[in-house]
């Protein structure tokens, strides 16, 4: 193994280590904008697929499931652009704009909790009612596009701004990605599950129907009551306080970052 090793070590030139930079760059580039978005997932379901399809042909022999395996790769990789077509699109945007390989946010879970959790309690003393969807692993542009893009930072002031009853993105849902306000207004999709209660209005079922849907974590004040609830993997726990909510979130929420040291200081204090 070793002299094998050492043997291509000698074949290799300054092209060759430039040829297989630019190819792990790529690769870099293709999953560092792809990372957030429901493509994620699409692109693991395909790479096990093929993978599973790979072993079955060789290991057991299968003459004619590995001729329709050869021959539908081509197909499949023509096909990438076109299902992937809407994370291109913003992958090159993104690529587009001054600084944008430069942008590192540095905001912690705990800040982004606190932060949500400061402007629920708020909005149900005040009587208004609100929904906002912290995106996690699975992204949400598909309901972003359907809102008013804001790119705002998250602040407490800002979310009771936008759910303040005479403002004109109250209705629908905020959607939060990191430390960003994304957009508001956003239309959700409505949960179809026949057992909810029937106390349940639109806030509470679009909540639902986006989390049965995606990994998101949909927070809910009602206007009518001004009661709190979350939803999570179609799932809603209703009826909870201020210290309630921020418990359920630090245990719901996992940021694409690990936490910092002073987050966990943070929430070890809490």
């Amino acid at each position: 193994m070793w002299s094998t090793f050492s043997e291509l070590l000698g074949h290799l030139t300054l092209s060759s280590i430039l040829d297989i930079f630019l190819v792990a760059l790529i690769f870099y580039g293709l999953f560092y904008f792809v990372q957030g978005t429901r493509a994620v997932t699409l692109l693991r379901g395909t790479v096990v697929v093929i993978l599973l399809a790979i072993m079955a042909s060789s290991v057991f022999q299968l003459t004619a499931f590995n001729w329709l395996v050869r021959n539908s790769l081509p197909a499949l990789f023509v096909a990438i652009p076109v299902i992937f077509q809407p994370e291109l699109r913003r992958a090159l945007e993104r690529l587009g704009r001054p600084g944008m390989l430069l942008t590192r946010r540095n905001a912690s879970a705990a800040q982004i909790i606190n932060t949500i959790v400061r402007a629920a309690s708020q909005l149900s003393e005040q009587g208004f009612g609100a929904l906002m969807v912290l995106e996690r692993t699975t992204g949400l542009q598909d309901f972003v596009d359907t809102g008013v893009l804001l790119d705002a930072h998250l602040s407490d002031d800002l979310l009771r701004a936008i759910f303040f009853k005479n403002s004109a993105l109250h209705d629908g849902a905020v959607i939060i990605r990191e430390d960003r306000i994304v957009a508001a207004a956003c239309m959700l999709p409505l949960s179809e599950n026949d057992a909810l209660a029937r106390d349940l209005g639109t806030r509470h079922r679009a909540a639902l129907g986006v989390t049965e849907g995606t990994d998101a974590i949909a927070v809910v004040v009602s206007e009518e009551t001004g009661q709190i609830a979350v939803a999570h993997n179609g799932r809603l726990v209703r009826h909870l306080d201020e210290g309630e909510l921020g418990r359920l979130l630090f245990r719901l929420y996992e940021p694409h970052t690990t936490l910092t040291r002073a987050a966990r200081t943070e929430k070890k204090a809490q």
